[in-house]
């Protein structure tokens, strides 16, 4: 891991971005913003799973006078995304966004740029230049070819030179692609020019099954490299999956500790019980903790507690049977039917003192 790039420091809502502060989850809600009581469903959601900041999309002014009564239901900062119109953008500050997404070049000539960006100052709102290959100026393809990550960059530079010409300096930056490969050079290059905060992402990165292995390639390798500050997974389905994802990877990297985390081994020879059907059943019981705590799930008593012994708790299967153990240190041995139960016995005491010692 290389050290973090030190960024300048942006606020969305209570959220510190960037200048050290700690790496934050982003996802989106893809519920009609106009629909109230299914937006903030899974705002909660979303929250409940460990998502920082939210963003709505604000297609019409519908949406966005639809704000403030989601704003003051929910205890997450929101985004307003924002295309094209800028008395949307406007709206939305009015009715107490904590950050806006936008291009300040598709939003019209400067005096509509030079509104936005007196309210957004006026409110203290920071606002995200989001660059995507998918639509990138046709003078930029024209001039690189097709989408490269200097196009990328030249693109995010000009959106940040026009909010830099209004004395707005707010800001944080996304260079968006579906190919992995190019959104690595993007960032790498943005990162190499400006120090605003970096907002990683692969766009469009396809189904839970593909998507969380290219974000967790692409992203991963970025923040191994001391590259960004925020991020989003970007999922077809369930929002709430994408904060998951993104938990894993921060996770991986020791760069955030939330909730359990489950080392199972992948099966051999030597297995003699259901191994995947348990470590599955452990998996969906664990879904529920937020405390940080490593849980093993082995699949025999040869190597079982000895390669897991960092974890806090752990089962070693045996054949019919298998052993609990804490730490490396073997407690008991139980029926193979008991292993989970008594599994969680050892998780729940666990938590208990943990919860006393706050």
């Amino acid at each position: 891991m290389m050290q973090r790039k030190k960024t300048r420091q942006i606020h969305i809502g209570p959220v510190a971005i960037g200048g050290g502060a700690p790496i934050s989850v982003q996802s989106m809600t893809n519920t009609k913003t106009t629909d109230t009581e299914a937006t903030i469903g899974q705002i909660q959601a979303l929250t409940a799973a460990g998502c920082d900041i939210v963003r709505l999309a604000v297609p019409d002014m519908a949406a966005a006078q639809n704000l403030g009564r989601i704003i003051r239901a929910v205890n997450v900062p929101l985004v307003a995304d924002i295309h094209f119109d800028y008395r949307l953008a406007i709206e939305a500050i009015h009715q107490g966004i904590a950050g806006l997404r936008l291009n300040p070049g598709n939003i019209g000539g400067e005096d509509r740029v030079r509104a936005v960006v007196h309210e957004a100052k006026a409110a203290h709102i920071p606002i995200r230049i989001g660059v995507n290959a998918g639509s990138l100026d046709k003078k930029l393809l024209a001039k690189y070819g097709k989408a490269t990550a200097e196009a990328l960059a030249e693109s995010a530079l000009q959106h940040v030179r026009i909010l830099e010409a209004q004395d707005f300096y707010d800001m944080k930056i996304s260079l968006k692609a579906h190919d992995v490969p190019l959104t690595i050079d993007a960032y790498r290059l943005m990162s190499q020019m400006v120090d605003y905060p970096l907002h990683l992402g692969i766009t469009e990165a396809g189904t839970p099954h593909t998507g969380m292995i290219k974000s967790a390639v692409g992203i991963g390798a970025l923040l191994a490299e001391g590259i960004g500050d925020t991020l989003r997974i970007s999922l077809t389905g369930d929002p709430v999956i994408e904060v998951r994802v993104a938990n894993e990877i921060l996770k991986a990297l020791g760069l955030r500790e939330y909730g359990p985390t489950l080392i199972s081994c992948p099966t051999c020879g030597r297995t003699a019980i259901d191994l995947p059907s348990i470590a599955a059943e452990v998996e969906q019981k664990l879904a529920g903790i937020k405390e940080p705590i490593q849980v093993a799930v082995m699949g025999c008593v040869v190597n079982g507690p000895g390669e897991a012994r960092d974890a806090d708790v752990g089962i070693a299967g045996g054949k019919g049977e298998g052993l609990v153990f804490r730490r490396g240190e073997i407690i008991r041995k139980v029926p193979e039917n008991q292993l989970v139960s008594e599994l969680f016995k050892e998780i729940d005491a666990i938590l208990k003192s943990k919860g006393e010692e706050k």
